[in-house]
């Protein structure tokens, strides 16, 4: 990569940077927190998680010692809960190792769950002023025009010499800003597929790509494998105001998460019934829901849906199922955006958009 390209680049940012929230002090805890939050996330729908977050869970200790449920139901809706399970068990190590501080050290931080080159460098050359690169698909796509290169972005041997480059050129005096640059380029110049803003990027005049007007055929992308499709029939079970959730099993997909009671396949009227009679309980009226589908890394549900009244109990459904209040649910349970759809029904807001109560101390 030319070295040409840091004098404007640098000069482009400082007109066009972004505010976010967590550029603000260069905190390094806010910069780790907002870096697990935007994989497989939109800035724009980071925003809230992250404010509601770090209000409750200030500093690497805080989360640190947050109770699982309340750390998952913090996350509800980003999904990939995985991120939040290894960012605990990352901050239970620096509070231990590190007093409570994330090192200044881009290989200490990349020894830590969770943490991989990108968010190493990018927590240590925003936060600490170390130069390092901080390469994501944003960086690899500006990379791959500039320099018209065909070679498969998504490689692990690619995504080194691209960093080895970028280390070469990256300047010393501002690594922070030449990395959140090459960020902010990417979010909203040198866009994905047929979109790129060329008349608006500081780069045209270096980018080969552009010099040879194709653009849209960078980076080139390896075929995608299909992901499996599961069909499911969920079942939104209601007593009163209490609606029947359980628990999925602590590993594999949604792990240690709640869940309406769902089984495998398209389930006829009868055949919903029944199983809702298997859990012990009266139903009294069904009606059909809406199909709905969530789109997992690997997999698909295709999701089909019965609303079932069920006579009031004084104790527990049979089973694994627990009925629970709506309001508790709101506060209490992390349930999976998955499950969005259905939780309309009962006017369950899932996610960052409604305020949970402050956790007692």
């Amino acid at each position: 990569m030319q070295e040409e390209i840091v004098s404007p680049l640098l000069g482009w940012y400082q007109e066009n940077k972004r505010e976010l929230p967590w550029r603000k002090d260069r905190n390094p805890y806010f910069i780790w927190v907002s870096e697990i939050m935007l994989q497989q996330t939109r800035v724009e729908a980071v925003k809230p998680y992250f404010r509601r977050f770090v209000q409750e869970l200030p500093d690497v200790p805080a989360l640190a010692a947050c109770p699982e449920e309340r750390l998952l139901k913090l996350w509800e809706g980003l999904g990939y809960y995985n991120r939040v399970r290894n960012m605990q068990k990352a901050a239970v190590t620096v509070t231990e190792r590190y007093g409570g501080i994330l090192p200044a050290d881009d290989r200490a931080l990349r020894e830590l769950p969770g943490i991989g080159s990108y968010t190493a460098g990018a927590i240590a050359s925003i936060a600490y002023g170390i130069p390092v690169p901080a390469v994501d698909g944003n960086v690899l796509r500006i990379f791959s025009r500039l320099q018209a290169d065909g070679r498969d972005m998504q490689k692990q041997s690619v995504r080194r010499s691209v960093e080895e480059e970028l280390l070469r050129i990256l300047p010393a005096h501002a690594p922070g800003d030449f990395n959140q640059a090459l960020m902010d380029l990417g979010a909203s110049v040198c866009l994905p597929g047929g979109a790129p803003r060329c008349g608006e990027c500081p780069l045209s005049g270096l980018c080969r790509a552009h010099r040879e007007g194709r653009e849209v055929r960078y980076p080139v992308k390896r075929e995608k494998k299909s992901r499996r499709i599961e069909e499911r029939t969920v079942l939104l079970i209601q007593d009163g105001d209490r609606i029947a959730l359980r628990k999925r099993p602590p590993r594999g997909l949604l792990a240690g998460l709640y869940e309406f009671p769902n089984l495998p396949g398209f389930l006829r009227e009868e055949e919903a019934l029944e199983q809702v009679r298997g859990f012990g309980l009266t139903p009294l009226h069904i009606r059909k829901l809406e199909k709905a589908k969530h789109i997992f890394s690997h997999v698909e549900w295709h999701m089909s849906g019965y609303g079932v009244r069920v006579a009031s109990l004084d104790s527990s459904c049979g089973g694994d199922l627990m009925l629970v209040p709506v309001e508790k649910i709101r506060t209490g349970y992390p349930v999976p955006s998955a499950f969005e759809a259905y939780a309309n029904y009962i006017n369950l807001r899932l996610g960052a958009e409604k305020k949970l109560p402050r956790m007692e101390k």
